[in-house]
């Protein structure tokens, strides 16, 4: 048992001499995890993935989705994810770059989607998550809302939600709040 030790600290001496520096870093549970669901994905035509820190920076990257049909057809809406280093035992956090007006999305761009909360299970991956978004906005709901007036607004006068996703979205107001063109 012993000698076990001492060939194995022997293996990380002669690995650190051969890369003139510290041995390579080790994966954590979570990175492995991740790399396998991002060669998994199967992601919609509609929806790309892209990694801003470069390919090094796995737990860190960018998901663009552009609905294909419903209110947000036509419009792209970046989310950030940061991936933590327990993933999948933690969900990913999410957030939504592009200013946006959604009952299931906040103007500071916190994501109401039950899978990132309560229904979190580490069965669920990356995939899952994405869908999930993108089904936010093929059919957005009302009853669980982040940003109540549109929320209300859905709920009561459907007509009038989809004026304001259209305005929102080439570049206007809606209310008070000005939302950039997103188109």
């Amino acid at each position: 048992m012993i000698r076990l030790f001492k060939v194995k600290e022997k293996q990380r001496e002669l690995a650190k001499n051969a890369n003139g520096g510290s041995p390579i870093k080790k994966q954590s549970a979570g990175e492995l995890r991740l790399h396998k669901d991002i060669s998994e994905l199967n992601l919609p035509k509609s929806c790309s993935i892209s990694f801003p820190n470069g390919k090094d920076d796995l737990m860190n990257f960018e998901v663009s989705i552009r609905p294909d049909e419903g209110y947000y057809f036509g419009g792209t809406f970046l989310f950030s994810f940061q991936v933590s280093p327990i993933y999948p035992h933690e969900a990913p956090k999410v957030k939504c770059k592009t200013k946006v007006y959604h009952p299931n999305i906040d103007l500071e761009g916190n994501v109401c989607l039950n899978i990132l909360r309560e229904d979190w299970k580490p069965v669920l991956n990356i995939n899952t998550v994405i869908y999930g978004l993108y089904h936010l906005f093929t059919e957005p709901n009302y009853e669980d809302p982040l940003n109540h007036d549109a929320a209300a607004v859905l709920r009561d006068n459907p007509k009038m939600f989809e004026s304001n996703v259209k305005r929102a979205m080439y570049g206007g107001y809606v209310g008070q709040t000005y939302f950039p063109r997103c188109m």
